[in-house]
């Protein structure tokens, strides 16, 4: 797909796609519509059956900074993300999912903007808006401060949140290629950002922004909602994250909640043999040492007298998310 004798573009927009021909109009618009217009838009199309040839061929017509390209194969969705990694060729990469989509026109020079304004910062990241099956801004997730916070810090935080991802999905990020190139860890299904993320951080810091800049769709035929009803995603994300949680390198205080993490998906995973998650306690408890019962068990407690608070807090900002971003349902203002 390298376009020889073109100059190289800042930003590689990388679409990897199946079977999203209906929501992929809204991901190239929103790309086109960029105020900052050194981008090169490549979608790449893993044997959908779907008509997304004759959805995307249009656009390349119409631009001819799109590019579009089917795999002979299915490739699978890990093993199409880093092909088309590998054939950016923009100093910047920024993934876009063909069901999600930017939801600002200036999202990419201000994903720039960060990861410049931070040299430190191997990794640009900000809040997003969450859209339904029709489109509708149903939510804003924002988790972090503004500013650039420390790699390692942000990765012990993932830790202390059970392995929650605070960075945020592929289509919220951006990063240069030139600290990419090992790619995505093709033995992951859950966790394959994730994974990328912490290798990315180990390296640098994060640049984040409380700006919604992008739009995450969630809906029932999305990658991760199939594998959190086969049980995928329990295994993996648990053995995932007890794996760094015996880690020297992270504080000891991580263990408690990966522990209470991995007692809750032993029921959850069907492929998750209760001897192997156990073996994974055992390591775990092993790093803290002498009475870590008693420590777990004032955690587990603290835990659960903690919940309906944390329980109010969602709630109240649901209420006030209802009153600043409901009416209409627009992205771009």
């Amino acid at each position: 797909m390298s376009i020889p004798g073109h100059q190289q573009p800042r930003i590689s927009v990388l679409i990897p796609t199946y079977n999203y021909a209906r929501y992929l109009p809204e991901a190239i618009e929103s790309v086109l519509a960029q105020e900052f217009g050194d981008f090169e838009l490549l979608i790449v199309d893993d044997c959908s059956t779907d008509d997304t040839a004759g959805v995307v061929r249009p656009f390349c017509a119409r631009d001819a900074r799109v590019h579009f390209s089917a795999n002979a194969s299915n490739l699978g969705m890990v093993n199409n993300w880093n092909h088309c990694l590998e054939e950016a060729r923009g100093e910047y990469i920024k993934f876009l999912f063909g069901d999600d989509k930017l939801c600002h026109p200036q999202a990419l020079g201000k994903m720039i903007a960060l990861l410049e304004r931070h040299p430190s910062a191997t990794l640009a990241a900000s809040a997003r808006m969450i859209l339904d099956e029709k489109s509708r801004v149903v939510d804003v997730w924002r988790p972090l401060a503004e500013g650039c916070h420390n790699g390692r810090t942000i990765l012990t935080a993932c830790l202390m949140e059970n392995g929650k991802n605070l960075v945020g999905e592929p289509s919220a990020v951006l990063f240069r290629k030139s600290d990419a190139r090992r790619g995505f860890d093709a033995r992951y299904r859950q966790m394959v950002d994730v994974e990328m993320w912490f290798h990315l951080l180990e390296k640098g810091d994060l640049a984040y922004t409380r700006e919604p800049l992008c739009a995450f769709r969630c809906h029932p035929l999305q990658q991760t909602e199939r594998n959190t009803d086969s049980g995928v995603a329990w295994k993996e994300h648990a053995l995932f994250i007890a794996s760094h949680a015996i880690q020297p390198r992270f504080p000891r205080e991580v263990v408690f909640p990966i522990l209470f993490h991995l007692r809750h998906s032993r029921g959850k995973s069907p492929d998750a043999t209760s001897s192997e998650m156990l073996e994974w306690q055992r390591r775990l408890a092993g790093r803290w040492g002498g009475g870590w019962r008693w420590f777990y068990w004032f955690y587990c407690l603290r835990h659960r007298l903690a919940k309906p608070f944390r329980n109010l807090a969602h709630s109240a900002q649901k209420r006030l998310f209802r009153r600043r971003f409901t009416p209409g349902g627009a992205c771009f203002s």
